[in-house]
């Protein structure tokens, strides 16, 4: 029995070893960004399958699965689960789950407003940002799971910054491609501790290319993000903040290049973050408990060193 393809993925990350499973249905969930999965468990995947879904995470850029039951297989078969991808990351500010500190707690409910808070003063909840890519060596592959989520909202943005790279004119291009920009984490590490936080290590600066080149596809992607990227390597303060004010606007604007994606407590999302800047969308009473709460847990795993055109390396 043939399986069932609601629409075509790309040609080049060939699904057959997944396709072989009965009742596999493939589905873009935009042009540009996103694909979703039905009729196959994570926690049953070939090393084979794991690789090419690695080619189809970056070719995607997020690739989510329904109907999972990775939540319920332990706290160790997740960890060699994701440690297939790379080398876990331990975030240096967050709170992580009991017993496994590479994983990330994410929680926000009504006996726990500090990530609201933060934002209070914002007229949006919405942050776009590449995990953590302030780190010498940023994530590649981030793989998360809700345990519990309110009855409506709460639902996560993607938006490809390969396409997001491509939209832009060649001079514009070109010019990005041999400039570097300061990522930090130092603003995020001084407000935890402000706030009374656990800081875990010091915080750390990596000047990253703008135009990043995927190991895997080849393809540029944007490497910067409203939430880590403080200015640009080179330019005067002005020019770097309307350049940088520029290329935020169009990240968090282009609705044309980005994909929001619906969660439930079976549903599993993994994105490649070298192609890819996402957001949390806390659009419910956080302080109604009568509406649930958003709990789950990440795993993130590192990356290669950022490399851009000609070669453009990051250094610190």
């Amino acid at each position: 029995m043939a399986p069932s393809v609601a629409q075509e993925v790309p040609t080049q990350s060939c699904l057959r070893p997944l396709s072989q499973n009965t009742g596999l249905e493939v589905t873009k969930l935009t042009p540009r960004i996103g694909t979703e999965i039905k009729g196959v468990q994570l926690s049953e995947l070939t090393d084979i399958q794991k690789d090419e879904l690695a080619l189809l995470i970056a070719e995607r850029g997020v690739v989510v699965f329904r109907g999972q039951d990775f939540k319920d297989i332990g706290v160790e078969k997740q960890k060699v689960f994701g440690s297939y991808f790379g080398r876990l990351h331990v975030h240096p500010v967050g709170a992580h789950v009991e017993g496994a500190i590479e994983f990330h707690n994410i929680y926000l409910g009504s006996d726990n407003l500090y990530r609201a808070q933060r934002r209070s003063s914002k007229l949006t909840t919405t942050g776009y940002h590449s995990d953590v890519s302030y780190e010498h060596q940023p994530p590649g592959i981030t793989i998360l799971t809700l345990l519990s989520l309110p009855s409506t909202g709460g639902d996560t943005g993607w938006v490809s910054q390969v396409a997001a790279y491509e939209r832009l004119s060649d001079p514009i291009k070109k010019l990005l491609e041999g400039l570097r920009a300061e990522h930090s984490g130092f603003p995020q590490a001084e407000s935890a501790r402000r706030d009374g936080k656990f800081v875990r290590r010091e915080p750390v600066k990596s000047e990253h290319p703008i135009v990043r080149v995927h190991p895997g596809t080849g393809q540029k992607a944007l490497f910067i993000n409203p939430g880590f990227t403080k200015r640009i390597i080179g330019l005067k303060d002005e020019e770097s903040d309307a350049l940088l004010q520029l290329l935020f606007k169009h990240i968090s604007q282009s609705q044309d290049i980005q994909v929001r994606v619906k969660w439930d407590d079976t549903t599993v999302s993994l994105w490649d973050n070298r192609v890819t800047a996402h957001t949390a969308i806390s659009d419910y009473d956080v302080e109604d408990g009568k509406e649930g709460l958003r709990h789950g847990f990440r795993i993130t795993t590192l990356a290669e060193k950022p490399v851009g055109v000609a070669s453009l390396a990051s250094v610190w």
